[in-house]
């Protein structure tokens, strides 16, 4: 990463009090008198509202410039007692200067420091974020382990982004599941066959898994983007297919051949349409962003569609219960 920095500006000089509780309570001081005397000694404090014409003018109670210039201007204001007495703020408290942060960041309510950089060329957040994670849990279990459990690390940006994404998605895939299985329905007129297309959608899973493995590529969102409209690729050559076999069975040709054959005649246009969508990804998967969306659908177009060719006229072979013919063997005669 480059740039890396975070929102925890620097610090500004403040002025505190640091009161003598057990004096303050000894001689009637309560802690809300003592922050009313600064606060009029420093900012002021409004005590009424003048009136000009229809503008309401505020009246502000504070010590003249000259009496606050410096700490030892502070130090000898005065106080009021329970007994109606005054006595000198260093009486009961020291004015001390500190360092504090100039703001304070909240995130969800809670105080937050945010640290981000740039990812490098070449580089996803999601893979910076898989690298980093281990040491920022060792960081964090250290703040457990020395008592502080009150600080965590939280993983945000472009990463929690993702993973939002990934969720909204989830939670629409039994619609999409629904309406892609009734859609195969209406094309097949048929529950069985509907039901062997479907089951070919995940074929492609392993060359998706191979090809991020291969080239390093992160499973993102980006990725389940791909995977999704790779198992729409996927259906479509399985309902090709099938559907060729069906064409050939209702001309009556035997239904092993008919596997056959439908297989031999779409293997040249189920080839060609996969390798010209695996080559027109070429361009995206040199992208830092849509780089693994196309390797995934690359990497499992080319797998599912081999799988395609020879899995599934042996899936249709298997579900109908087609069996190979036997040989014919022909009469003979035998003489001697």
């Amino acid at each position: 990463m480059r740039g890396v920095n975070d929102n925890w500006n620097e610090s500004v000089k403040v002025l505190r009090l640091e009161v003598d509780q057990a004096k303050a309570r000894a001689l009637g001081v309560t802690s809300q008198s003592i922050a009313q005397a600064s606060r009029v000694m420093q900012s002021g404090m409004t005590v009424g509202q003048f009136r000009e014409d229809d503008k309401l003018i505020d009246i502000v109670l504070r010590q003249p410039e000259d009496e606050r210039r410096a700490i030892t201007d502070i130090a000898n204001a005065y106080l009021p007692t329970a007994s109606g007495k005054s006595i000198p703020l260093t009486q009961i408290a020291k004015p001390v200067f500190a360092w504090e942060p100039g703001v304070m960041w909240r995130e969800n309510r809670e105080y937050a420091i945010t640290v981000q950089g740039d990812v490098v060329e070449g580089m996803q957040g999601a893979t910076v974020t898989q690298m980093l994670l281990p040491e920022l849990r060792k960081i964090e279990a250290g703040w457990h382990q020395g008592g502080q459990g009150a600080y965590r690390i939280v993983v945000a940006g472009a990463v929690a982004e993702s993973s939002k994404g990934s969720s909204s998605i989830a939670a629409g895939v039994p619609i999409m599941l629904f309406i892609t299985f009734t859609l195969l329905m209406l094309q097949l007129h048929s529950f069985s066959r509907a039901v062997l297309v479907f089951l070919t959608g995940p074929l492609g899973i392993a060359g998706v898994a191979g090809a991020l493995i291969l080239l390093g590529r992160p499973f993102g969102f980006v990725a389940l983007l791909g995977v999704i409209a790779l198992m729409g690729m996927i259906q479509r050559n399985s309902v090709i297919l099938i559907d060729q076999i069906e064409k050939d069975r209702e001309r009556g040709v035997p239904a092993w051949d008919a596997i056959v054959e439908a297989a031999v005649r779409r293997l040249r246009p189920i080839v060609l349409t996969a390798a010209a969508a695996v080559l027109a990804m070429i361009p995206l998967s040199r992208s830092v962003f849509w780089g693994p969306m196309a390797v995934a659908i690359m990497g499992g177009l080319i797998v599912a569609t081999v799988l395609t060719l020879l899995a599934l006229p042996a899936m249709y072979a298997a579900w109908f219960r087609v069996r190979r013919p036997e040989p014919e063997i022909g009469d003979g005669a035998v003489s001697g």
